[in-house]
C-alpha cells in the first residue's frame, strides 16, 4: 500500500529541522565580523518561533482558539488575498502558519543615541545594512545590552514589537498576541509587515518604517471599507487610526525639529543637557493638550517613559514622516499598488529614498 504524500507543512518543518545547522554556521561565517553570540541567539529565537508554529487550518480546525481570537484568525487569508492582490504586495508563505505558545510581544528591542544629538547608534549587518535598533527573544538579554549601553553615556530605551518581517527569508507565522488585540491592529500590522517584504532599502530605516506606516494604516482604511463597508466600526476606527497618526506624526516632526535646533546651538554640553530637560517637560504638556483631538487611544502611551534621545528617535522613526508620504500617495492617486511601483523603481539608484521623496513631492503638488 503506497503512504500518502506527506502535507506541505511536514515537509518544510522537516527542512527547517535539517537545515538548521547548516543555517546557522553559513550565519556564523556570514556575519563573521559582526556579533556572533546576539546572531546565534537571533537564529535560535527564530527558529524556535518557526519550528512552534502550527498551520492555521489546523488551529481552526481543532478549536484551539477562543472564539474572539478564531474570528481573527479566520480573517488572516483575507487581509494576505487583499494586500497582494489589492495593493500589490509580494505574495509569500507567511501567516499561513500560528505561534500560540505565548501572548507576549515575541521580540524585545534595544535602541541608543548620543545624549546631545538626535544620533541613533546602528549595528551594521550585511543583509539588511545599518539597523537603529537590536532585537532579542528575551527581556533579560535585552535589559543587559541596554546596561552596556547605558555605560557607554548613551541615551537608551528598551521597547517591544509586536511583530516582525524576516523580510521573505522565511514564512512568519501569525503570533498569538495580534489575536490578543484588536481586529483593526492585526490587519494594519500583517499590512506593515507585508511591506518590509514587498519593499526593503538597505540601511533606510526611516523610509522603509514610514512607508510601512502608510501602507498599514491606509490599507487597513480600505480593507475595511472594502470588507464590512463604509458604516462598520471597525472601518470607523481604521479611520480615526489614521486622523491620529497626522496628528502625532506632526507632533513628533515638530519636537524633533526643536530638539535638533538645540543640540546644534552654540551651548555648552551641560547647557544642552538642562534645556533639553525642558524641552521634554514642554512636550508632554503639549501632548496633554492634544488628548481631546484624538480618536483613539493608540497613542496614549506617549510619555509613560522618561524621555530621552533614544525613545524619541525610536518613536520618530515611525511617526513623523507622515504626512509627506500621504503626500506621496496623494500623487499617485491614492493607490498604493502604484506607489509602491514608484518607489520600488526609484531605489534603484540605491540613493536615501526619503530625501528623494521629500525633493519629489516638493518638485510639484499633488492633483
Amino acid at each position: 500500500m503506497q503512504k500518502p504524500a506527506p502535507s506541505q507543512y511536514r515537509i518544510r518543518k522537516t527542512m527547517l529541522k535539517r537545515c538548521l545547522p547548516v543555517f546557522l554556521f553559513a550565519l556564523l561565517l556570514l556575519f563573521s565580523g559582526c556579533r556572533l553570540n546576539y546572531l546565534y541567539h537571533a537564529a535560535v529565537g527564530q527558529f524556535q518561533l518557526l519550528n512552534g508554529s502550527i498551520p492555521v487550518q489546523k488551529a481552526l480546525d481543532e478549536n484551539l482558539l477562543p472564539p474572539d481570537q478564531r474570528t481573527r484568525l479566520l480573517l488572516v487569508a483575507k487581509i494576505k488575498e487583499f494586500g497582494e492582490n489589492e495593493l500589490g504586495l509580494r505574495k509569500t508563505d507567511s501567516y499561513e502558519t500560528v505561534f500560540l505558545k505565548s501572548g507576549l510581544d515575541p521580540i524585545y528591542t534595544v535602541s541608543a543615541s548620543t545624549k546631545d544629538r538626535l544620533q541613533q547608534k546602528t549595528w551594521d549587518f550585511p543583509i539588511v545594512g545599518k539597523m537603529p535598533y537590536l532585537g532579542f527573544f528575551e527581556l533579560e538579554r535585552a535589559k543587559a545590552e541596554g546596561k552596556k549601553l547605558s555605560e557607554e553615556n548613551l541615551d537608551v530605551f528598551i521597547g517591544a514589537a509586536g511583530a516582525y518581517s524576516t523580510l521573505g527569508w522565511f514564512a512568519d507565522p501569525v503570533t498569538k498576541n495580534l489575536l490578543e488585540g484588536s481586529t483593526p491592529a492585526l490587519v494594519e500590522t500583517i499590512l506593515h509587515e507585508m511591506t518590509h517584504t514587498t519593499l526593503y532599502l538597505k540601511g533606510q530605516g526611516a523610509f522603509n518604517e514610514s512607508l510601512a506606516v502608510l501602507v498599514g494604516k491606509v490599507g487597513a482604511f480600505h480593507f475595511f471599507e472594502k470588507t464590512f463597508g463604509p458604516s462598520n466600526p471597525f472601518t470607523l476606527q481604521a479611520k480615526a487610526s489614521l486622523s491620529d497618526e497626522r496628528i502625532f506624526s506632526r507632533f513628533m516632526a515638530s519636537l524633533m525639529e526643536e530638539l535638533n535646533s538645540l543640540y546644534h546651538s552654540s551651548s555648552t554640553y551641560d547647557e544642552k543637557m538642562t534645556q533639553r530637560e525642558q524641552v521634554f517637560n514642554q512636550s508632554l504638556k503639549k501632548f496633554a493638550l492634544l488628548k481631546d483631538d484624538f480618536k483613539t487611544d493608540i497613542f496614549s502611551g506617549f510619555g509613560r517613559v522618561p524621555l530621552n534621545n533614544a525613545y524619541i528617535l525610536a518613536v520618530g522613526l515611525y511617526h513623523s514622516h507622515f504626512d509627506l508620504f500621504e503626500e506621496a500617495l496623494r500623487k499617485k492617486r491614492g493607490s498604493i499598488k502604484e506607489l509602491l511601483l514608484f518607489f520600488k523603481t526609484a531605489s534603484e539608484n540605491e540613493e536615501d529614498l526619503l530625501k528623494q521623496t521629500q525633493g519629489w513631492v516638493e518638485e510639484s503638488p499633488a492633483r
